[in-house]
């Protein structure tokens, strides 16, 4: 490494540090007892997918697909006018706060109020993903080559000129990223089958509790190529025409009924020691404070501290195994390093790793191990570091070697990783919350993340509860997202609105 890397270098040695010592805390214990045998069965599975049902197929995919362009259609409509204020300090917190819910979480959250409605999970993906939208839409107009608009008459308007000059200048990158999203919106979407929407984590879930491993392939192979395929029909002129569709294909689900809205809000998350004072019982807040506090701390004490000690040691081994993987993948998919007839399956290999949602990794690998945070830690590595690597192998397929440039490790060691080790931290950190965010929502499969305690308020019916770690898990986003900003400035690194 080269004199000015010495500081992306001393930090990637003390998050190495750090992830070694809360190695030592993990629980990476395999408590089943065939592993080998589950595996060798979800193997003959894989190669020999059930397509016999076409119909169920057909109406998982169409589910999947239906929620997902719902979902990022209702997020652009938000997030662009909000981008357009991201300048106003509320509109900025705004949108960090809702990005820093997993749209998990909103979706158990929607659900307490309204039941298992299709809005549930339409708003599950558009309020997060708004959020995002919001601030990368933000960022590409504020990139956008200011010399065009030096060039109008001095009587033009503000609408026309943005209309007009500054918005076709950034089309091409708003509508890249959009189209981005919306592959993210349809991950999104098929893991919300596992909280009971009839997308493709529904039908997955009922496959893997029945030992169907020959169906969990068909379903999965059906959605990578859902994946694989949005470039060649998604075209922006006809995007209305498939939002339409795509609404008139959302099941019907159980009515609104606003009485429960109206309780949820000034009762079920009201905490329980001071409800009777904010339904104007008397001498309600003298009795309420007093317990308020001592069931503020039984919770912070009991289940959000230790929610957040394992969420935050086990992303921390997270983001290093997501770094150790990227780091050697990156090669594999590059004519840098590898002929053209293997680069196809290894691309193949890599869409696959990174169009599966880390929930349903996780679930997988839960079946595999047992509940430990090792489901947890390699789901949130294969997938994150499958990203990285498919991005840092078109940075490298962009670099201009030098005809004298080594072969082989020494062109890795030597030529390659010193010139791009910048920019693969900075895809890293970029994920940083992301993984987070990832790990408080695997609790939901039993590992004792915050998310695991936020599953068991919700089914104790303790909304007050749920709701609390639901905040301090934003809080905690919040945090590590400012930690990541601040590490990306002190070491000079290029960001790329591509990871959000």
């Amino acid at each position: 490494m080269t004199a000015q890397r010495s500081p992306a270098v001393r930090t990637s040695l003390a998050f190495l540090a750090v992830a070694a010592l809360c190695l030592l805390l993990a629980d990476l214990e395999v408590t089943t007892l065939s592993p080998w045998g589950e595996l060798g069965r979800m193997v003959r599975g894989l190669i020999t997918p059930n397509f016999s049902e076409p119909l169920r197929l057909g109406e998982a995919l169409l589910q999947t697909l239906a929620f997902g362009l719902v979902g990022v259609a209702l997020a652009v409509a938000m997030g662009f006018p909000l981008a357009l204020a991201f300048h106003l300090a509320p509109v900025r917190w705004y949108c960090a706060f809702v990005r820093a819910i997993h749209e998990l979480f909103w979706a158990l959250l929607f659900l307490q109020m309204v039941g298992l409605n299709p809005m549930c999970g339409v708003l599950a993906i558009a309020l997060p993903y708004s959020g995002v939208l919001a601030k990368v839409y933000s960022e590409i107009l504020e990139e956008a080559d200011p010399r065009p608009l030096r060039g109008l008459p001095p009587r033009t308007g503000r609408i026309a000129a943005f209309f007009f000059v500054r918005l076709p200048d950034v089309w091409v990158h708003l509508k890249n990223y959009t189209a981005y999203r919306l592959e993210c919106g349809l991950r999104s979407s098929a893991i919300l089958g596992f909280v009971g929407f009839p997308t493709l984590g529904f039908y997955l879930d009922t496959a893997f509790r029945e030992g169907l491993y020959s169906e969990v392939s068909a379903l999965l192979i059906l959605f990578y190529l859902l994946i694989a395929s949005l470039k060649y029909w998604m075209r922006p002129r006809l995007t209305w025409a498939y939002v339409v569709v795509a609404w008139a294909l959302l099941p019907v689900g159980t009515s609104v009924q606003w009485s429960n809205i109206v309780r949820f809000f000034t009762r079920d998350i009201v905490p329980a020691p001071i409800r009777g004072a904010v339904a104007g019982d008397a001498g309600g807040w003298a009795e309420g404070l007093p317990r308020l506090w001592a069931w503020g701390g039984e919770l912070i004490s009991t289940q959000a501290l230790p929610g957040i000690g394992v969420t935050l040691l086990l992303s921390q081994i997270a983001l290093v195994a997501t770094g150790a993987i990227a780091l050697g993948l990156f090669p594999l998919v590059s004519r840098t390093f590898v002929p053209p007839w293997s680069r196809v399956p290894n691309r193949w290999g890599l869409v696959v790793m990174r169009s599966t949602p880390e929930y349903i990794l996780a679930f997988v690998f839960l079946l595999l191990w047992g509940p430990s945070w090792l489901p947890a830690i390699a789901a949130l590595a294969i997938h994150n570091g499958a990203v990285i690597a498919h991005l840092i192998g078109r940075h490298v397929d962009e670099m201009q070697l030098r005809p004298d440039a080594p072969r082989g490790l020494n062109r890795y060691f030597y030529e390659t990783l010193p010139r791009l080790y910048g920019q693969f931290l900075a895809f890293l950190f970029y994920r940083w919350e992301v993984i987070l965010r990832e790990s408080a929502i695997l609790g939901i499969l039993g590992i004792h993340t915050l998310g695991f305690y936020i599953d068991s308020a919700l089914a104790d019916d303790r909304q007050d509860r749920a709701l609390l770690l639901i905040l301090l898990t934003a809080a905690l986003n919040l945090a590590v997202d400012a930690l990541s900003r601040r590490l990306r400035a002190r070491l000079r690194l290029k960001l790329t609105p591509e990871m959000e």
